[in-house]
C-alpha cells in the first residue's frame, strides 16, 4: 500500500478545469486501490469562509473526498494559509480528518514532519505578524459571527491588498527561512520533511544530511504528488490531469 500528499490545488468555482482535475484525480486514486493514506496539505481552497458556506461546488468536492473516503482511504487535511478556516462540520460531510500543523508521522522506519510551510518564512515578518491575528481564537469567532456577505467582501480585500504587497517582496522573503526549517526539524527530531506553500517544488538535501521535500502548486492541467511505499520510499512528481 501506498501513502500519497499534495498540497496547494487552490480550489475555487471559477475553475473548473482544475476542479474537475482533482475530481479526476480522487476517481484514479480510488481505481488503482493502493492509497492508504492521502495528505492534503493545505490551500486546498483558494478561499474558506466557513463551514457554514455551502454551495453546489462546495457539495461536489465533499462528494469526490468522501467517495475516496469510503474506499477506505483515510484523508487527512491540514489547514493552509487561505483555509485555515476549515472545521470539523466539513471533515465529516467528506470523510476527512483534520490534521494539526505541524504533524509527525511514520513512513517505514523513518518519522516525517509535515507542515504547510507559511510558518517557515520567517523573514516575512508582515505576514507572520497578520498569520498570528488570523489564528488566533479571538479573531475566528468574531469572523464567523459575522454575515457571509461581510466575510466575502473582507476577504476579497485581504486578497487585494496581498497580491499588492507581494509584488513589492522579494523571491527570498516569500521562500522558507532556512534557519526555521533547520529549528523545526531538530525540534520534532526527524530527519525528513514535507510541505507546500511556496509553490516551488523540490528536494533539497540539507547540509546535516536531512531532507525537505517541496510539493508543487496545482494548475488547470498539471498536478504535483509525492508518493511513498515500502519499496520505493518518497518520490516527487508533476503529472498531467
Amino acid at each position: 500500500m501506498a501513502i500519497y500528499f499534495i498540497s496547494d490545488i487552490h480550489l475555487e468555482p471559477g475553475r473548473p478545469a482544475l476542479a474537475q482535475g482533482f475530481a479526476n484525480y480522487l476517481k484514479d486514486l480510488a481505481a488503482k486501490g493502493d492509497a492508504s493514506q492521502l495528505y492534503i496539505l493545505g490551500d486546498f481552497f483558494e478561499v474558506w469562509m466557513g463551514d457554514d458556506f455551502v454551495n453546489p461546488f462546495v457539495d461536489q468536492v465533499k462528494a469526490a473526498l468522501k467517495a475516496l473516503s469510503d474506499t477506505e482511504t483515510d484523508i487527512f487535511l491540514m489547514h493552509g494559509n487561505r483555509d485555515f478556516l476549515l472545521g470539523e462540520d466539513f471533515c465529516r460531510d467528506a470523510g476527512c480528518t483534520l490534521l494539526q500543523d505541524p504533524s509527525v508521522i511514520q513512513l517505514g522506519e523513518e518519522k516525517v514532519l509535515l507542515m504547510h510551510g507559511d510558518s517557515l518564512c520567517t523573514e516575512d515578518v508582515e505576514y507572520m505578524k497578520i498569520r498570528q491575528v488570523f489564528r488566533s481564537e479571538a479573531w475566528q469567532k468574531d469572523f464567523l459571527s459575522k454575515s457571509i456577505e461581510e466575510r466575502i467582501a473582507f476577504a476579497r480585500q485581504v486578497r487585494s491588498e496581498s497580491q499588492s504587497g507581494q509584488e513589492m517582496k522579494s523571491a527570498e522573503i516569500m521562500d522558507v527561512t532556512q534557519s526555521e526549517v533547520e529549528r523545526e526539524l531538530t525540534a520534532h527530531n526527524v530527519n525528513i520533511m514535507i510541505h507546500g506553500h511556496t509553490h516551488r517544488p523540490a528536494t533539497h538535501q540539507l547540509d546535516n544530511g536531512k531532507t525537505r521535500y517541496v510539493l508543487g502548486d496545482w494548475s488547470d492541467k498539471n498536478g504535483w504528488e509525492i508518493r511513498w511505499d515500502e519499496n520505493s520510499g518518497i518520490k516527487l512528481r508533476e503529472f498531467a490531469l
